[in-house]
């Protein structure tokens, strides 16, 4: 009998990019919860949108509010037909609420793999950072997303059909997808119509620790310590991690069950500590009696979907699109 893998099997390029991923993001975090901002911004490598079509997909950004930032990069497929009506995937990138940026490489790249492949018209989310912006500004800024565009549709191309729209995001974007989407069930929207969500290994998280998260300790990207930085610098002062927006599931949790939630696609990986939260997460929206599908990745770390070396980060696309057109055939 094979014993279990006990570490991820991946390609040189990917090792040496997790590596230099994970020492980036470590030596920007400061014990004193502060980030080094000049110092995490020197390595992280920034697209510009590009009007012109590169692998089929253009890009351009949209400004909502200069005050604070907040900006969203909207993806389009050249390739569709000028009639077409595609759905829109309203994206909220990972970082652990603290870093990168819908500019960022990896996040453009992912972007665009959505764009072309599912296809659908993509909006990127800039959102605020932590610790300089604690929550709910990231939650605030994800819905005024939305609210801008059920206000203002014509700043989108004409091929967006805003009654099929999706919430998606990995990592932190993931539960900043869960949050936004409660807040659209709660205030209710005039034409953006969300009848999806897709959730990618999201960031969840609670005072116990959970059997991966002891077990897996040496992992890439994140592990139990870095999340409990992550917020530590993130929730109100005083609050620990089973505040509501952390642990979701837990006894302080937002009551969902009267609520029209999105049916939800979840993502986990085996060599990611963070998994038993994600589970319980997807187990809670059964529990309330919501549509939620589980899709595990056994072999794979947090945040393998960046990597488009990686068999499994198309296989991952694959069954994301598989999902769409399943829930825009049902809304019709």
């Amino acid at each position: 009998m094979a014993s279990p893998q006990t570490k991820p099997l991946l390609p040189w390029k990917t090792r040496l990019a997790v590596y230099f991923l994970s020492t980036i993001f470590s030596a920007s975090r400061r014990s004193d919860g502060t980030v080094n901002r000049r110092l995490f911004d020197f390595f992280d490598s920034k697209l510009p949108p590009n009007p012109k079509p590169v692998n089929g997909v253009s890009s351009s950004d949209v400004v909502v509010d200069s005050t604070r930032n907040l900006w969203f990069r909207v993806f389009v497929p050249s390739s569709s037909d000028a009639d077409a009506k595609l759905p829109i995937v309203v994206f909220f990138h990972g970082g652990g609420f603290s870093f990168l940026s819908p500019a960022s490489t990896a996040y453009d790249g992912v972007c665009r793999s959505f764009c072309s492949s599912f296809p659908a018209v993509v909006v990127s989310v800039n959102y605020r950072l932590t610790p300089e912006h604690r929550y709910p500004s990231q939650y605030d800024d994800g819905f005024d997303v939305l609210k801008f565009l059920d206000e203002n549709d014509a700043v989108l191309p004409k091929i967006a059909d805003v009654s099929k729209c999706f919430l998606a995001g990995d990592s932190a974007g993931g539960n900043l997808a869960h949050h936004v989407a409660i807040r659209v069930c709660q205030q209710k929207l005039q034409v953006v119509n969300v009848i999806g969500l897709i959730s990618i290994q999201p960031f969840f998280g609670g005072e116990e620790r959970t059997a991966s998260e002891i077990r897996i300790k040496e992992a890439p990207i994140v592990t139990a310590e870095i999340a409990d930085w992550h917020w530590k610098v993130f929730l109100p002062e005083g609050s620990n991690r089973d505040h509501e927006v952390a642990n979701v599931s837990g006894p302080n949790g937002v009551d969902i069950s009267g609520l029209d939630y999105p049916n939800t696609l979840v993502f986990t990986g085996g060599f990611d500590p963070l998994q038993d939260w994600q589970k319980r997460y997807y187990e809670w929206l059964r529990k309330c009696g919501k549509e939620a599908s589980l899709i595990e990745y056994p072999t794979m770390i947090h945040g393998f979907y960046i990597f488009p070396e990686l068999p499994e980060a198309a296989q991952l696309i694959s069954q994301v699109k598989d999902f769409i057109t399943r829930q825009v055939s049902n809304a019709k």
